[in-house]
């Protein structure tokens, strides 16, 4: 017996689909379940690629120090100021987004640092996947999960595994 169940009701990602459609930025206030702390020397020109490479907003800022970001509910990232330069690391953070927005994430962010993105790439879990190197060091995965094919190589993948389609 399996103690999980569906829950797709209380996130902010959308069905699958070819034509999904991102939702809103969100402005709400609420208690955060987790976030992503990024350490950056640099915390302008980070505070720009976030937003304008990978399509956060500015929560809230206290100047010097801090800034809160957001893109969907529950993606959360702060950017807090940190002298020391920023290392490479293997660790990385996903974000999710809708397949229409890949491209243009690759393209913005590649505008302001050429050479930060590899990718998209199809993922053997049935989701397309860009990875970003931002300013501050940070390994951020954008990614978009496709619709279900119950006949894809995707989906055999997925029932070697254990994992059986969604209402099967």
């Amino acid at each position: 017996m399996s103690e999980t169940y569906s829950a797709f009701d209380i996130s902010p990602v959308p069905v699958p689909a070819l034509d999904a459609v991102a939702p809103e930025l969100f402005r709400g206030l609420y208690g955060m379940p987790m976030f992503v702390t990024v350490p950056t020397p640099d915390l302008p020109a980070s505070v720009d690629f976030w937003i304008r490479g990978l399509g956060f907003f500015d929560l809230f800022t206290i100047p010097g120090r801090l800034t809160h970001l957001r893109r969907w509910a529950f993606q959360d990232v702060l950017l807090v100021s940190d002298d020391r330069p920023a290392e490479a690391t293997a660790l990385s953070v996903s974000f999710a987004c809708v397949l229409s927005q890949l491209e243009e994430i690759a393209a913005a962010c590649e505008e302001m640092l050429p050479g930060c993105t590899t990718g998209p790439r199809m993922m053997p879990w049935n989701s397309v996947e860009l990875e970003v190197r931002t300013p501050d060091n940070t390994r951020v995965i954008m990614t978009a999960a496709r619709p279900y094919d119950p006949n894809s190589v995707e989906a055999e993948y997925l029932r070697s595994i254990g994992i059986e389609a969604p209402g099967a």
